[in-house]
């Protein structure tokens, strides 16, 4: 597919805040961007060119969006399944379905890392209970079991400090496939965010160090403080990842850093990611631009840091402090356009820079 010229229409399922900042991204490099969602309010749908609020079920009138657009994109990984096929049926899906494939499912998805020869924590499927007795004989105590599927921010999983812990477990999966993994005793998390064209150029930013609470991301302090030998593993990682999965777009692979300096994957992202944010304000080419740019057909834009940052999440009543925000000297804000804080959602973020 040659590169798409400007006014050409971008396609982007979901409209949440990642598909916000897409659309904004989009629009400022001439394309018209229009987003499937079912929320009519949805916070992508009031800066993008158009609007297609229907059911994800609705596979028809997915199709039709679709048809509509040059490229389809997503905004996150877990678009149902049905409707990425009425959308790819329609035009081209990038990132394509194999790095949905690889990703979607955590067991998948590290059997793949180990195969591009990346270490991960030790794992096993659970089922069942017979199955998770025998996963614990091989990981030990502790060990954190989630879905194999769909969740995020903390949800999903749930700890195993000891066999009393086990049926409790089990339960809160409420009967879907798991994954048993083991501790992972790291000194902090990193994530590299980078991004793959549709030629096969990579460009990386530098990786940066992701402090959570409860089980929420709270701040990414980026560029991270690391030796030469770890930044240069990490980006290697990265750039395995996407080239085994054949990616088209930026994605974010999140990575354990051990007390002896060894990296363990810990998730892979297909996607624009919260652990990037800080991109936009701190690098020649944040990662939204960028992954407008590789799903165009585009030349990847360079990565390079101008400044040091932190992000800092925004999270329900946090946002209540915008006033202040906004005057604060060296920070930017980014509101989401969400109509009600909540505990645990994300309204926003602030980026505070520092010369490099």
């Amino acid at each position: 597919m040659p590169p798409l010229p400007p006014g050409s229409v971008i396609g982007i399922l979901g409209g949440g805040q990642l598909g916000r900042m897409l659309a904004m991204a989009g629009a400022q490099l001439g394309f018209d961007v229009h987003i499937y969602d079912p929320d009519p309010r949805a916070p992508a749908a009031r800066v993008a060119a158009r609007h297609a609020a229907a059911p994800w079920e609705d596979e028809g009138a997915v199709h039709a969006f679709a048809a509509r657009c040059a490229v389809v994109t997503y905004e996150w990984e877990n678009v149902p399944e049905t409707a990425l096929q009425a959308a790819a049926g329609a035009a081209p899906l990038r990132p394509g379905a194999r790095s949905l494939d690889l990703t979607r499912d955590r067991v998948t998805e590290k059997r793949f890392a180990r195969d591009c020869g990346v270490s991960t924590v030790d794992f096993a499927a659970v089922d069942d209970a017979d199955s998770l007795q025998a996963a614990l004989a091989r990981t030990g105590y502790p060990a954190l079991l989630k879905t194999r599927r769909l969740g995020y921010d903390g949800k999903g999983q749930a700890w195993i400090r000891s066999a009393a812990d086990t049926e409790a477990a089990l339960a809160a999966m409420g009967g879907a496939p798991a994954i048993l993994e083991a501790a992972a005793d790291f000194a902090r998390e990193l994530s590299v965010v980078a991004a793959r064209g549709a030629d096969g150029a990579f460009a990386a930013w530098l990786p940066g160090e992701n402090i959570h609470a409860g089980g929420i991301l709270r701040e990414t302090r980026a560029p991270a403080a690391l030796s030469q030998a770890v930044r240069d593993e990490a980006l290697r990682i990265a750039r395995a990842i996407g080239e085994g999965m054949q990616h088209v777009g930026v994605l974010a692979v999140e990575l354990f850093e051990m007390a002896d300096g060894r990296l363990l994957l810990n998730e892979i992202a297909p996607r624009v990611h919260n652990t990037g944010h800080w991109t936009m304000d701190a690098c020649a080419c944040g990662q939204f631009e960028q992954h407008m740019r590789a799903v165009a057909g585009w030349p990847l834009g360079p990565a390079a840091a101008h400044s040091r940052a932190v992000m800092t999440n925004l999270i329900g009543a946090d946002v209540d402090a915008w006033p202040a925000l906004i005057a604060e000297p060296g920070a930017r804000l980014h509101l989401y356009g969400k109509r009600e804080a909540r505990p645990g959602r994300k309204m926003g973020h602030v980026t505070r820079l520092t010369p490099i």
